[in-house]
């Protein structure tokens, strides 16, 4: 069975096992909220066919993501599925809950999606895509996999889903935040945050050997497994530090815009925002 979304798609590839991938290959698989919520739709199939025990994750095209759609994230169509529901009055307010629900609220649903996850790594994965690999279970990446978290560069303290330090230990988080440097595969593997690198033609395949593997267990031993080390890394404060780390990362979105209202009453606002105005008028 396969079932195509506007930017996802969903197919059960083997037996108990479902194959969902980004399906914007263009743009990179750069994430919009039609990307967010059609992905949601594909877990959502997953989590209710009982015959699935195991999900391979990944992205269509040369690379696995390139993070958030700087073009924009489109029309909020999607009725909201967390406790945030998008606010409409605008200011700090409009943007917390709207990141609340689309990527911090999202990435930790996907993290306790109750079945085995593995995602397949290629090409390069950035900022927003670095917590779409987070949220799974296991990482296969391609031998060309590279990594990197460049919004300190953009004033902001790290991505929404805040995993940094458990994904990479704590000084090595800093160093890679500090300087918004490229980890390789292989650095990511010997840090700990990918359990297996191979050939790119190699990657579904090696993949799904593992998902089989997997797949051959009792599920519900499956979905207790990964709750019990879930439970270990919340104990761990995992949680409690993204709560406060989203704090952070909407003061400096705070600061930024601040930053940037003084500079146009200082000087003027620049030619292109007139035009835009005028057109607008």
């Amino acid at each position: 069975m396969k079932k195509e979304f506007e930017t996802a798609t969903y197919e059960v590839v083997a037996p108990h096992i479902a194959r969902i991938m980004q399906n914007r290959p263009a743009q990179r698989n750069a994430q919009n909220n039609r990307l967010t919520y059609d992905l949601n739709a594909c877990f959502d199939l997953a989590a209710r066919d009982e015959d699935i025990k195991v999900v391979l994750f990944g992205g269509e095209g040369p690379h696995f993501s390139s993070g958030h759609d700087l073009r924009g994230f489109g029309p909020r169509e999607d009725t909201a599925i967390g406790t945030w529901v998008p606010s409409t009055e605008g200011g700090v307010h409009s943007r917390y809950s709207f990141e609340q629900e689309v990527f911090l609220g999202m990435c930790r649903r996907w993290r306790d999606f109750p079945k085995p996850t593995i995602a397949m790594v290629q090409g390069k994965c950035i900022a927003g895509g670095l917590m779409l690999a987070w949220v799974c279970d296991i990482i296969i990446a391609s031998d060309d996999a590279a990594f990197m978290d460049p919004v300190v560069n953009m004033g902001v303290c790290g991505v929404e889903y805040f995993n940094h330090p458990y994904e990479l230990g704590i000084r090595k988080a800093k160093e890679l935040l500090f300087t918004a440097d490229w980890w390789s595969a292989d650095e990511a593997r010997r840090l700990g945050m990918v359990n297996h690198v191979v050939p790119r033609p190699e990657l579904e395949e090696f993949s799904l050997a593992m998902a089989k593997r997997i797949a051959e267990k009792p599920a519900f031993a499956l979905k207790l497994t990964k709750q019990a080390v879930n439970v270990a890394q919340d104990n761990m404060g995992q949680r409690s530090t993204m709560d406060t780390v989203i704090a952070l990362h909407h003061m400096c979105h705070a600061h930024n815009f601040e930053m940037e209202t003084r500079a146009v009453r200082r000087e003027g606002l620049p030619e292109q925002f007139r035009e835009d105005i005028k057109a607008a008028e």
